[in-house]
């Protein structure tokens, strides 16, 4: 029996819950039957404000010609398009470093174009697979949580309003809207275990799995506003006996070590757990000290000072300043060690810091330095590539930095 199409006011209850939104609505669209379906849902729902993000990885010589067809068949229905050309080399894990260079630039776009909201089309069968390859992998009760329906990034919301529909209903869709997809033959190619996945029958339900993530996410939010101190300095301050020692701790502990670590990806649950005991050590670019601070350990390189450049995994340039480099404040950091009593010597030196080519300090807006006119600091915040330690429950109408700003606006204990 065929599957009917996913209609307009359906589509509008999915999103209800995950709003209200901004001017722009940025949709990452590869061309196939599932973001082509979400990107005409979306353009429905909202005509006008809906901008289509086509990626082209150049991983197959015919990438170039369906990411062009795909732009040409958005634009011909009136929806806004922009090409990210990848380029991405062939070589091991190519699905792996396809996701993340496909996530970056469509983040990256985001920010360059103002969108508060990336819209991605992942639906029910994604979310299996995604549970079935984490259990594989041996991930913990976080990553056995699935995909999030929204997830806070430094550079926007991320919103995955089809997890509960079946891929079925979104082909149908395009069936009826007259939109043709592309197909990638690469997700029928049993080499990657997500397609063999994907041909193996699997009756797993992701709701109950959703529902403890909600919960889990609910608690360690809970745990971090009464034991956390997360400063915009990029450092915090740990309450040991406020944190605990039990799951929901360990789950705190991970998404602080993340955020003060600049990481990606969260320590190992064992590492995790062993520091959690300790209450001292050094973790995933971190170092937890027997008073409470976790500090940065060993801050990255300089990169060039462009805007929205993100140095170290943890602080966000707003704009441009030519000729200058972005790095650690570090051995300057002495300079304002009087006026920064409040922070370790540690702390001070991980702070971000703009110098001239011949390294000279120019400006250092967390301890309020700068060479130039008063007012003229350079606009840097600290937004950790690994997003919000906590994960939005409530609609808000900025990219999810309202829980990164509430946990840094407290003052450390």
């Amino acid at each position: 029996m065929p599957l009917t199409p996913i209609g307009e006011a359906e589509f509008a209850a999915l999103m209800a819950p995950l709003g209200p939104f901004g001017p722009v609505l940025a949709v990452g669209c590869s061309g196939g039957p599932d973001s082509l379906a979400l990107t005409w849902l979306a353009h429905r729902w909202r005509p006008g404000q809906v901008l289509a993000m086509v990626a082209d990885h150049g991983l197959r010589r015919e990438s170039a010609a369906e990411a062009a067809g795909t732009i040409a068949q958005l634009r011909g229905h009136g929806i806004a398009t922009r090409l990210l050309s990848l380029s991405l080399p062939g070589g091991a894990r190519t699905q792996e470093r396809a996701r993340a260079a496909r996530r970056t630039a469509l983040l990256g776009a985001c920010r360059e174009e103002g969108a508060l909201h990336l819209l991605l089309a992942h639906h029910l069968e994604d979310q299996r697979e995604t549970l079935l390859m984490r259990a594989l992998a041996g991930s913990g009760a976080w990553g056995l949580g699935g995909m999030a329906s929204a997830q806070p990034t430094s550079e926007a919301l991320v919103l995955r309003p089809l997890l509960e529909l079946v891929r079925d209903r979104l082909r149908a869709t395009c069936e009826a809207a007259g939109l043709v997809p592309v197909e990638d033959p690469s997700n029928r190619n049993r080499r990657f275990l997500r397609a063999r996945l994907r041909e193996a029958p699997s009756g797993l339900d992701p709701a109950p799995f959703s529902r403890r993530r909600s919960r889990m996410a609910r608690e360690v939010a809970e745990r971090l506003a009464v034991a956390v101190a997360l400063l915009p300095e990029g450092c915090a301050r740990l309450d040991f006996m406020a944190l605990g020692n039990d799951a929901v701790a360990a789950l705190a502990l991970a998404r602080l070590v993340q955020a003060v670590g600049g990481g990606a990806h969260p320590p190992a649950p064992s590492a995790l757990r062993r520091l959690l005991n300790a209450r001292e050590g050094s973790l995933g670019g971190t170092m937890l000290r027997r008073d409470g601070w976790l500090l940065r350990e060993a801050p990255a390189p300089p990169v060039p000072a462009e805007a929205g450049a993100l140095w170290d995994g943890r602080f966000r340039l707003g704009a441009a300043a030519p000729g200058l480099s972005l790095g650690a404040l570090g051995a300057d950091a002495a300079r304002f060690r009087a006026a920064r009593r409040d922070l370790p010597a540690r702390a001070l030196q991980a702070l971000p810091a703009l110098r001239d080519g011949e390294g000279r300090l120019v400006a250092a807006p967390h301890v309020q330095f700068s060479v130039q006119p008063s007012g003229s600091l350079h606009p840097l915040r600290f937004a950790p590539r690994s997003g919000p330690v906590t994960e939005c429950f409530r609609p808000v109408q900025t990219p999810c930095q309202n829980a990164l700003d509430f946990l840094c606006s407290r003052k450390p204990g």
